[in-house]
């Protein structure tokens, strides 16, 4: 069996609800040791659903420590001692509070990386925010609709590995530990760049302005349609026996149920999927 690519790295992790989190879910799956702590209260996550809570935590050490108190910040830091990153989703403010900013932790343990997940960077650093707040100022929502998932936060995460991951690397390669940041409102924006730049929406490319990438209404649901590439459009065209456009898929996709067009599909190796 090959050696994880993170065995031998050891990360700290001072994050509750889910950007911090999904980001040390995904550095223990490479192999990285991760310690988390958790106020005495626990994370608020399992409030949220208890199941994905255990999945969060899978693989991961899980400490309750009362950073308000003395001890508290005395066995944070012996974790640091032995750490390679910092991985934090606290505001700046509250971290220079508890004596854990970057140049504190930097000062106390030289050879220690930070990747701080934030709100928003600069100024704004200290604004409260959460993922509902980045997506409305993102251009992410639609109307009065909640969201289908907490995009911003699911996304930081992610962006906050390839951050831990570049800490290391810097360390292997040059010997020096360093400060990065993640800084969530960036994050939806840069998600929500294909609908600034009309890529989505009603008349993109990808938003329903083409009738071989669409939404469809079959004889019991909805399918989507998602053909863009020119091979995919001869053969749909072929096998369907019919004008690609919206009309004409329309009335073909209305004639069969959903399951038929999925099976179908597949027969047919054409990007085709049952909306559930």
């Amino acid at each position: 069996m090959r050696t994880p690519p993170l065995d031998g790295i050891r990360v700290v992790c001072l994050a509750v609800n889910l950007p911090g989190p999904i980001a040390a879910m995904r550095l223990a799956a490479l192999g990285a040791e991760v310690t988390k702590i958790e106020p005495p209260t626990g994370d608020p996550v399992v409030l949220a659903s208890a199941e994905w809570y255990a999945r969060l935590i899978a693989g991961i050490r899980v400490v309750r420590l009362d950073l308000k108190s003395a001890d508290g910040i005395a066995a944070a830091h012996g974790l640091l001692h032995e750490a390679d990153v910092l991985l934090t989703s606290y505001r700046p403010a509250a971290l220079a509070r508890l004596g854990l900013s970057w140049e504190e932790v930097s000062a106390r343990h030289p050879r220690v990386s930070h990747v701080a997940i934030v709100g928003e960077r600069g100024a704004l650093a200290d604004r409260p925010g959460h993922d509902l707040t980045y997506q409305a100022e993102s251009g992410l929502l639609s109307g009065a609709d909640m969201p289908r998932a907490p995009y911003a936060d699911l996304a930081g995460g992610e962006r906050a590995v390839s951050e831990v991951l570049a800490a290391v690397l810097d360390q292997h390669l040059h010997g020096r530990s360093s400060y990065r940041e993640v800084a969530l409102a960036d994050v939806a924006l840069d998600l929500a760049e294909a609908w600034r730049l009309g890529v989505c929406g009603p008349d993109g490319v990808l938003g329903g302005g083409l009738p071989v990438y669409g939404i469809y209404e079959t004889s019991d649901g909805l399918i989507a349609l998602a053909a863009l590439e020119p091979h995919f459009q001869s053969r749909l065209a072929e096998v369907l026996g019919a004008d690609l456009t919206r009309s004409a898929l329309a009335a073909r996709f209305s004639s069969r149920t959903s399951s038929q067009w999925a099976a179908w599909a597949q027969v047919n190796d054409l990007p085709l999927s049952i909306i559930q």
